[in-house]
């Protein structure tokens, strides 16, 4: 759960400081408040893409903070800081961090639904990776984009070893040359991870090396040094304990306290030690780094992809070095590669179409709750298998996504007829599907629930209104018995359903636009409901409409949950 965010700098954010509440939370505002930058932001802090254009004019950095409580009820303090140079650093509970270690993060802790990410929908490629996503076989998933690698590299390798001898040659040359810079480089999976966080280490050991010498002597090395004073706070404690067995706990704890106090210390003072500040040591670093990023740009966007590249290059060369008998040997191993790929393509294929059809069930089940009570829903495959040049790493299936929204009406693919609000409801309800099982809806989403998380949606009501406004705020109320949700909505009847909500304003003070979040109680929520149904032209009668508004939202709530309630005593 994200309890606690900080944003400094960023965009036309000046300063502003959220603490979120579980449920259903929804942010409100004018366009352009600055609402999606609060989304943004929790972005940049799980590992996005940072920019030296989020920075706030005229600032040296934006910063980013948030403190989040994982499933075990412990607290996870996350900080991104961004320069106006583009550089970023990440920290977690004040240690440097890796983006890949955010990622990891955000997997565990947040999903993030952006603002057009129902657009996707529109493009039939990503039906098929959508409807894996639901499934219970990601390691079948993974075989088969491993299967289809190894089939299309041995064609590829196959294809060169039918040279001539001329473009043998140049091909023999080129190799010679992009081999020799990798191998002369030797990288290593992850290295410039671990190279750019030294490097923030030693742009930084002067201070580094004072805050641990001044921390060192005030705990262990000064004539006050708190491991000193302590002998006489635990002697009283001691005492105290003798007349008051609830200090007994803190007595007994003593010893342990004092081991952990001296273990940071002795780590200080060798932490201290151990950092080279000396320029020559950051130019290594700097001039390894560099060398890395050029590797990096020639040959694959991840070190983990140039050591790939070198091994591919690799065999190239010892295949286009070798004799005759290597093309035939390389028919028989890509048909071997073929086979084991049919094997586990076919049994996929046979999970996906199992599958398509719970899905089915489950979505035409939540459409009608959201309002779209006739739709159908089928998920289309083609006829046979896909013959072998059509093979992909998604194995040997195409599929795409065909509704009807309309009775009466034969399904025609979802890109072509779906209206906007439809699709938002259709991403929603696949939202669902994939997090929240729910009685009496099928059995493709009964293991999907994870321990813990935030669901944040950016705008999914978009191009709805009226009624299914007031079905998708139930919707969303709904995840919000389980969840942490945060939404973002210009609909007045969705943020009438939620537990919290907070304002985002946008006013110019000293010639600078300044963003504030302000958090509503019932009176204020009245009246920011009023501007929402009404705009500018707010009237007591509007204000009434907005009152009774937030009054049927929370029974609505508090109805349904003393109706699960009931049902579960009676069950």
């Amino acid at each position: 759960m994200l309890r606690f965010l900080r944003i400094r700098n960023l965009a036309v954010i000046d300063a502003v400081e959220v603490e979120f509440e579980p449920g259903f939370n929804v942010l409100t505002g004018e366009t352009g408040a600055g609402k999606s930058i609060l989304v943004e932001a929790v972005g940049l802090l799980l590992g996005g893409r940072a920019s030296a254009d989020l920075v706030r004019t005229g600032e040296a950095q934006a910063t980013i903070e948030a403190i989040f409580e994982p499933p075990d009820g412990s607290e996870l303090i996350v900080r991104r800081e961004i320069s106006a140079q583009g550089r970023s650093r990440s920290f977690v509970n004040g240690a440097l961090a890796t983006a890949g270690a955010l990622r990891d993060l955000s997997d565990r802790l947040v999903e993030l639904h952006g603002q057009h990410e129902h657009q996707a929908l529109l493009d039939p490629l990503t039906h098929l990776p959508l409807l894996d996503g639901f499934a219970r076989h990601p390691d079948l998933v993974e075989q088969v984009r491993t299967g289809w690698t190894e089939v299309r590299n041995l064609r590829e390798q196959l294809d060169r070893s039918r040279m001539d001898s001329r473009e043998k040659g140049a091909r023999l040359e080129l190799i010679a040359f992009q081999l020799g810079e990798i191998e002369k480089a030797a990288p290593r999976v992850g290295e410039d991870d671990e190279l750019a966080a030294t490097k923030q280490v030693l742009a930084s050991a002067d201070r580094i090396q004072r805050l641990c010498e001044e921390s060192y002597a005030t705990l262990y090395d000064s004539d006050q040094a708190v491991l000193g004073s302590l002998g006489g706070v635990w002697k009283r404690v001691a005492e105290l304990a003798t007349i008051d067995p609830q200090f007994a706990p803190y007595a007994d704890a003593r010893d342990g306290i004092k081991s952990q106090l001296e273990d940071l210390a002795f780590f200080l003072r060798r932490y201290a030690d151990d950092v080279d500040a000396s320029p020559a040591r950051l130019q290594q670093v700097e001039d390894r780094l560099a060398v890395l990023e050029r590797l990096k740009r020639k040959y694959g966007p991840t070190l983990s992809e140039v050591v790939a590249t070198g091994e591919t290059l690799a065999r190239e060369r010892a295949l286009l070095s070798g004799d005759s008998d290597r093309a035939e040997d390389l028919q028989k191993a890509l048909a071997a590669a073929s086979e084991r790929f049919l094997g586990i393509a076919r049994d996929l294929s046979s999970r996906r179409r199992t599958l398509a059809r719970a899905l089915a069930d489950d979505l035409e089940a939540l459409l009608a709750e959201l309002a779209m009570a006739r739709t159908t829903f089928e998920v289309r495959f083609n006829d046979g298998e896909l013959p072998p040049e059509a093979w992909t790493e998604n194995g040997i299936d195409r599929a795409e996504f065909f509704i009807s929204p309309n009775l009466g009406e034969a399904p025609r693919p979802l890109a072509r007829i779906v209206s906007g609000g439809e699709l938002s409801r259709v991403m929603l309800a696949l939202k669902t599907i994939a997090l929240v099982p729910t009685p009496g809806v099928g059995s493709a989403r009964s293991d999907r629930l994870p321990e813990s998380k935030t669901l944040i949606f950016d705008e999914v009501d978009a191009g709805i209104g009226g009624r299914v406004a007031d079905v998708v705020g139930a919707k969303l109320q709904e995840l919000g018995e389980q969840f942490q949700v945060l939404c973002i909505t210009h609909l007045p009847q969705i943020a009438a359903r939620a537990s919290t909500q907070f304002l985002i304003d946008k006013s110019v003070k000293g010639h600078r636009t300044v963003t504030r979040v302000v958090r509503l109680d019932s009176n204020a929520r009245a009246e920011e409901l009023a501007r929402m149904i009404a705009g500018t032209g707010v009237t007591e009668a509007v204000r009434a409409s907005a009152r009774e508004l937030l009054h049927l939202g929370r029974a609505k709530g508090k109805q349904k949950a003393k109706g699960e309630s009931e049902s579960r005593r009676r069950g």
